[in-house]
């Protein structure tokens, strides 16, 4: 007789601080509970943790991780999360992270002869070179290789992101697709509000050209504020706001004494920001999808990018937005510049941007992932898990 199925999922960030990653997974564990299957989280776990979580949560041993002490680092299986492990019997164990939880939790599923899936969500190698670390990236990548070549699959969230893991082989021929979906009722042009840019001390003719995301290094933070100095004195009806907190939240404030910097926004209020922004601008080289670029498409908001790994998938460069090569200030401001410039344009690129988000449905992404897990359990296991017992 079937039984339902039961997934094992090891995250280093679940709930203790927000972010797209688990924002993503918490998504996918109701998904997958409101289908039937039997969800166990895994991850490290805080006495103020960020949001309230989905689904049934297991804390791991941890340590901070030095220099970015908002972060924990999970450490590797401890007897209790093995025993654990072994009564909950998983048909299944996703990963979502290469780090010391990560590995061992893929060596226990080698051991126990349960399939591993793996998703990538972030480009750490790349985010090395932001803390004067490049010269660890090919050790970085070596090791990231060694675990996603190991896994059963590997969900990406982005055609090129999957391009860029062949490219540098680490990953082999088991690359699957993992994109991303959209809140419809919550990222909308009918957020849009006078009342609220007026209260952000914003005028009526200016054009607000927003950033969204964590304030860390990695998203190119410097490049933004050395757009908006160029922007400063060429369109001085051009004013810069920040939506979002971190390390370099203050440093931001000293660095653009004239933007609007709003800290960490939810509901409504993150609604307004992206509907009643002018342009979105998001000058980072490290996305694996850009949530926060679909997100501002969805609200009706033009986005300009980098020409980079999640960007390039969402944007058609000159009809739903624009792309620049290279983190380049003097690109990115001549092009926002170029919006600021005609109105009539940039409407009809927002209105574009708004009818391309629209196929980016939760429940068909997340339905592909559950499809990811039958497919291969249909393959690897036997009669008993191979057609698990999922609610209609």
């Amino acid at each position: 007789m079937a039984r339902e199925l039961r997934v094992a999922l090891f995250s280093g960030n679940y709930n203790y601080h927000k972010d797209g990653a688990n924002k993503a997974l918490n998504r996918l564990v109701g998904f997958l509970e409101s289908k039937g299957v039997n969800v166990l989280v895994f991850s490290p776990t805080s006495s103020a943790p960020a949001f309230e979580h989905t689904g049934t949560l297991v804390s791991v041993p941890s340590v901070p991780v030095p220099g970015r002490g908002e972060y924990r680092l999970g450490l590797p299986l401890s007897r209790r999360t093995r025993a654990d492990l072994a009564a909950f019997e998983p048909d299944i164990v996703h990963l979502s992270a290469p780090d010391w939880l990560g590995h061992s939790a893929l060596s226990w599923a080698e051991a126990s002869g349960r399939p591993a899936v793996a998703s990538f969500h972030t480009r750490f190698d790349t985010y090395l070179e932001h803390y004067g670390l490049g010269w660890l990236g090919s050790a970085c990548r070596a090791r990231m290789a060694g675990f996603y070549r190991r896994c059963d699959k590997v969900l990406v969230p982005s055609p090129s992101m999957a391009t860029i893991l062949a490219e540098q082989k680490i990953v082999r021929d088991n690359v699957g697709t993992w994109s991303r979906g959209i809140e419809r009722d919550r990222f909308s042009p009918s957020f849009y509000s006078r009342d609220w840019r007026r209260e952000q001390g914003i005028a009526d003719d200016d054009v607000l050209v927003t950033f969204v995301g964590r304030l860390v290094k990695e998203k190119n933070l410097g490049v933004f504020a050395d757009m908006i100095d160029r922007l400063e004195v060429s369109s001085p009806k051009v004013r810069a706001m920040l939506v979002g907190d971190g390390p370099e939240f203050n440093a931001m404030g000293r660095r653009l004494p004239n933007a609007v910097l709003m800290g960490h926004l939810l509901g409504d209020d993150l609604a307004q920001a992206y509907a009643s922004s002018d342009i979105f601008v998001n000058p980072s080289e490290t996305e694996t999808f850009g949530n926060v670029t679909l997100e501002a498409m969805a609200s009706g908001t033009v986005p300009v990018c980098v020409d980079a790994t999640g960007s390039a998938d969402l944007i058609d460069h000159g009809h739903n937005g624009l792309l620049v090569n290279g983190p380049d200030p003097d690109a990115l401001a001549a092009a926002v510049e170029g919006l600021a410039n005609e109105p009539e344009w940039r409407g009809q690129l927002a209105a574009q941007a708004l009818e391309a988000s629209a196929p980016y449905s939760w429940d068909a992404v997340l339905q592909n992932v559950l499809d990811c897990y039958l497919d291969i359990l249909g393959r690897s296991v036997g009669s008993e898990t191979a057609t698990p017992l999922l609610a209609a």
